[in-house]
């Protein structure tokens, strides 16, 4: 019979990492990257290689100042090593997540056992969100990295006694991370709890501790400096005002501004307690009411290591519940934490009768889920038609994960956790193998660029409006685009003025700003992507109101070296 025990029981580090490549490194290559943050991320890493400017992302011919370069440069070194852009924006993500789990596994042994320190990568694995953001190209998994990182640090210092040199290490990752995406300062949230654990110890510390304590935040600094030193440079060498609008604009807006006043995800402050956890924390979420108890009785005995633990992970609950801008990807870094919580209690718990049956009860739940949309997508032409036709793609995966999670749930029905964690396995292999191979021509550009390069004109200029970093990845000829911020109706308009200015000119764009100066019937319809048919128009199909208009815009250029 079999028994969770025996899954509880592993301890080697090397069966984790095999099973974390299953599980995370299929489907590698199979895919192109896909909306909305993929493309944009891969086409600012291949115009790094291409053009052998690393300092600024660019994307198209415009400056990308949301996000800091550092994971640019992981898809960028990924794509030197491997010459394939299917395989390089996804290696950050899955080293990230290998690195992550290696962590979490060596921190659980050291702070109770080997086999606790299995169960913590097991429960992080298989944890949605975590494997979620392993298998996408986003950048929350890999500054987790450097969070995890951090916190690995500074908590073999405050734990494990291992010496000042993991404290400095844990300021430095954390550096790291704050240039990747400004999170890593999130690692350094559990010295808040060490206050409490370590007060006696501080007090009673001498000047020689205290001097190596405050090298930290230099530490902290010497990483962020190796992008910000070189960058601020050639900014205040440069005296372009592009480049100094990139620089106020990645500083302050995209991390202070962002923060305190956000303009876009706008959520309510218990967003993540009701929309988030639930979901996105699944397995390990159907637990919460009986681990909670147990993290009590923990803090009660003051255990050390569930004061800075549970201390860290709701400090970062807090932290990004009290900005008004909230996305469900946030909560990554706190993922790792959560499964070191939940790792030396988990065999309590299902010693339990109604912990197995909720984890049985999601793997019939998923089962039969994936069943139910197999036949639905079968059945109802109201649901293909609202899927853009992915819908013919995705039925018999679903069908055939449906059937595999019913079976294996009746089958491990004694073994719950390996039950559930069997299902969600085989869900993973079946959309990284199968759903992505499937979907993947539907999900890119790539027919209606290759249209629209066919029915340029020699000597010819291309024009797209409201364009996707997608549809720049498969241009197939030089061509043109506007501001990513720049509103439909400016596009609009300047793409009238500009497509008149020459007569071998054309406008690639989706309906919405085509619409405002183009005449529909004199259009060409060259597919449905991105959720809009795109069109092609030359300066005939303009509308009378939009004709003589006086060109006040540059488009971006953009050349892709095939």
């Amino acid at each position: 019979m079999v028994s969770d025990r025996l899954l509880l029981r592993q301890q080697s580090l090397g069966g984790l990492l095999l099973l974390a490549l299953l599980l995370l490194g299929t489907g590698l290559g199979l895919r192109d990257p896909w909306p909305a943050d993929e493309p944009r991320f891969a086409l600012a890493a291949l115009q790094m290689v291409q053009s052998d400017q690393w300092l600024f992302p660019m994307r198209g011919g415009e400056l990308y100042a949301d996000k800091p370069p550092l994971f640019m440069w992981a898809i960028a070194l990924g794509y030197q090593l491997t010459g394939s852009l299917r395989i390089a924006f996804l290696l950050p993500s899955l080293c990230a997540a290998l690195l992550i789990l290696a962590l979490v596994w060596d921190l659980g042994r050291r702070l109770w056992s080997r086999e606790t320190g299995f169960s913590a990568g097991l429960l992080l694995l298989f944890t949605l969100q975590f494997t979620l953001q392993a298998k996408t190209a986003q950048i929350d998994l890999f500054a987790t990295a450097f969070v995890m990182l951090a916190l690995y640090g500074l908590l073999r210092f405050l734990l494990c006694g291992d010496g000042w040199r993991w404290y400095w290490l844990g300021w430095f990752a954390a550096g790291l991370g704050v240039i990747s995406k400004g999170i890593g300062v999130l690692a350094l949230l559990v010295l808040l709890p060490a206050l409490l654990t370590h007060w006696q110890a501080a007090r009673a510390s001498r000047g020689r501790a205290w001097l190596a304590a405050l090298a930290g935040p230099p530490a902290m600094a010497a990483a962020m400096a190796l992008w910000l030193a070189p960058m601020l440079l050639a900014v205040s060498q440069s005296g372009d005002p592009q480049l100094l609008a990139y620089r106020d604009e990645i500083l302050l807006r995209q991390t202070v501004t962002r923060y305190f006043d956000a303009w876009h995800h706008l959520k309510p402050f218990w967003y993540y307690l009701t929309e988030v956890i639930p979901l996105f924390w699944l397995p390990l979420s159907l637990l919460l009411p009986w681990l909670i108890p147990e993290w009590v009785k923990a803090l009660r005995s003051r255990d050390r290591r569930f004061i800075l633990l549970l201390g860290y992970l709701l400090l970062v609950l807090l932290i990004f519940s009290f900005s008004a801008g909230k996305r469900g990807v946030y909560l990554t870094p706190a993922t790792p934490a959560l499964a070191l919580l939940a790792a030396p209690l988990i065999g309590r718990v299902l010693q339990r009768r109604w912990p197995g049956r909720l984890l049985l009860g999601l793997g019939m739940l998923l089962g039969l889920v994936g069943m139910g949309g197999a036949l639905a997508l079968r059945l109802s032409e109201r649901l293909l038609a609202r899927l853009d036709g992915e819908g013919e793609a995705l039925w018999l995966p679903l069908l055939l994960f449906g059937l595999l999670a019913l079976l294996l749930t009746l089958c491990l029905r004694r073994a719950p956790l390996t039950a559930v964690c069997a299902v969600l396995g085989a869900g993973w292999l079946i959309y990284s193998g199968w759903i992505c191979v499937q979907l993947n021509t539907l999900r890119t550009p790539a027919a209606i660029m290759a249209e629209a390069a066919a029915r340029l004109p020699p000597q010819g200029e291309l024009l797209v409006t409201g364009f996707k970093e997608q549809q720049l990845l498969f241009a197939r000829s030089p061509l043109r685009h506007y501001g990513y911020r720049l509103g439909s109706e400016e596009q609009g308009r300047a793409a009238a003025a500009w497509v008149a200015g020459a007569p071998m000119r054309r406008v690639l764009g989706p309906s919405d700003i085509m619409s405002l100066c183009f005449e529909s019937a004199q259009m060409t319809r060259l597919g449905h992507r991105h959720r809009t048919d795109w069109w092609l128009a030359d300066a005939a199909a303009l509308k009378v109101s939009c004709r003589g208009l006086p060109i006040t815009l540059e488009p971006y250029r953009y050349r892709p070296v095939l």
